[in-house]
């Protein structure tokens, strides 16, 4: 047995397998990326306390003679065991090395890829039907989101997919769906560009706001950043009925409709939740990248189809 194996075998250390499946879990507690493990960092902390390691098993070092240099280098056999559990991982291509994730996000950090985030959702017992909605970050999915944040917005633009949908959900499909959705999200920092609000869950696995499509996915509306604007869910309701829509230069026109609400609706208590932030003329809070704002032919469709004047 080697001396790191004594190491770990006298200390009483998790098995690797373990460190693995801990790694994939806490990545879809961090949204899909986790830090390297040096000194310091939360992280290492963090998967620790999964496994409530003692003070002697978390301080530990091995201890090996670099001989070019003569001298001693000592290395804390916990984080030696988690890269060790996240190298395993990225040969069996289920999350991706810093060394690659770097390329795509200028950081170095472990990445979950689609094949991890399956892994790691069946492991957490999260039903697969669940996996589109969740705000987690794959290799696949950020380049993605990466292409499309680097492109142009078009002078002229079709808002409807032409070609035909398939039926099943292809992987594919599963990336195009989820990339649309961060890209939204993420480039309206998460908030609801009526309202402001801003909210997720305890666990940080969902976030409040939703990506809304401007032609609806049921009138094959696409599935990028031009055809799609962050809302809350009451907001995004509101606008897919047509209580709103928008002008050209990104103000709220609401509907004459409105007027005709009977008192005791759309309120809790004296608080009015549409008309207390649907106000005519109000701007949408926008992308800080003027290139991810909503194309105004997916705009000028809702106004014509959707919004009731």
């Amino acid at each position: 047995m080697s001396y790191e194996g004594e190491m770990l075998k006298k200390l009483r250390m998790p098995a690797k397998k373990e460190v693995e499946e801990a790694l994939l879990k806490i990545l879809i507690k961090h949204n899909g990326t986790i830090k390297e493990f040096a000194t310091g960092e939360e992280i290492v902390d963090e998967l620790a306390d999964v496994f409530s390691l003692n003070e002697e098993q978390r301080r530990a070092v091995l201890e090996r003679i670099y001989k070019k240099e003569n001298r001693i280098v000592k290395t804390p056999l916990w984080h030696r065991l988690l890269y060790r559990a996240a190298d395993s991982l990225a040969k069996d291509k289920f999350v991706t090395r810093p060394t690659t994730t770097i390329r795509l996000t200028n950081k170095r950090e472990w990445m979950l890829t689609e094949d991890g985030v399956d892994k790691a959702i069946n492991l957490l017992k999260i039903p697969a039907t669940q996996k589109d909605i969740l705000p987690i970050k794959s290799y696949e999915v950020q380049k993605l989101v990466n292409k499309i944040k680097s492109t142009p917005s078009p002078e002229i633009y079709d808002p409807f997919e032409n070609q035909r949908r398939k039926k099943t959900i292809t992987k594919e499909l599963s990336i195009r769906s989820r990339g649309f959705r961060q890209v939204v999200i993420e480039s309206y920092d998460y908030r609801c560009s009526v309202c402001g609000l801003k909210i997720n869950s305890p666990d940080n696995l969902y976030w409040e706001v939703e990506a809304a499509h401007i032609v609806p996915h049921s009138k094959k509306g696409k599935d990028d950043i031009w055809n799609g604007i962050a809302l809350c869910h009451l907001h995004h309701w509101a606008f897919d009925v047509g209580w709103f829509s928008l002008t050209d230069d990104f103000k709220i026109l609401l509907s004459t409709k409105y007027d005709r609400i009977p008192n005791n609706y759309g309120k809790t208590g004296n608080i009015d939740f549409l008309k207390g932030a649907i106000t005519p003329n109000k701007p949408l809070v926008l992308p800080e990248i003027k290139s991810l704002n909503p194309h105004k032919a997916s705009i000028q469709w809702h106004r014509e189809n959707i919004f009731y004047k």
